[in-house]
């Protein structure tokens, strides 16, 4: 595990956002985590991509790398502070900001607004309570053969854990369950970082 989170190794840009976001207690992706979703926004061309949680822009900055050189990320966050941080990262990496959309207000309430059926990539790093209806909303949103990547799917390790009855593991652990059983998904869950559920929209 160890070696396959340290596989991809990240840059000085990242290991600054990743140290910005602990010093104001946000969690981030793993670097793990992080090479698999610029892997699914390569794998996919993407040039649309929505990332709900912005977070001070860990894993805005691997979607984006993994994204096409015109493609635009529309990142939404309650906290506009975390969302200047984040936008001074990513153009300190090297992307002008034409290539990113940050929206700030809460997710369910902005979804709504954003287009059906246009975009390649939905990341969900949000409240574990909206994980379920940012799903739904994912679905709306995505195009056929787009994905769905959602952060914190193993629930700390406790997915598998049939007395882990606390209220975030059995959130998670029914969206997972749901997921796999939709005939709208082609789903797996991948064993890294804090688990990456990933799933394609399929063709209706």
């Amino acid at each position: 595990m160890q070696f396959s989170e340290g596989y991809v190794p990240e840059d000085l840009i990242l290991q600054t956002a990743r140290s910005l976001a602990h010093e104001v207690g946000l969690g981030a992706v793993t670097p793990g985590a992080g090479a698999a979703l610029r892997l699914l926004a390569a794998a996919g061309n993407a040039k649309a991509v929505v990332e709900i949680g912005t977070g001070i822009g860990v894993s805005g900055l691997w979607l984006l790398r993994g994204m096409r050189r015109d493609g635009v990320l529309t990142t939404i966050d309650v906290e506009s502070e975390y969302q200047r941080i984040a936008r001074r990262i990513f153009v300190e990496s090297g992307f002008p900001s034409g290539r990113t959309r940050i929206i700030t207000g809460r997710a369910l309430d902005v979804l709504p607004r954003l287009a059906d059926g246009v975009y390649d990539l939905v990341f969900v790093d949000a409240d574990v309570a909206e994980y379920a209806a940012c799903t739904s909303a994912a679905l709306r949103l995505l195009r056929p053969g787009g994905v769905l990547a959602v952060h914190n799917a193993l629930a700390g390790g406790r997915i598998g854990d049939p007395a882990a009855r606390d209220l975030a593991t059995i959130t998670i652990r029914e969206l997972v369950k749901a997921v796999r059983e939709s005939e709208d998904w082609v789903p797996a869950l991948l064993p890294v970082g804090a688990g990456l559920l990933s799933a394609v929209k399929r063709a209706s």
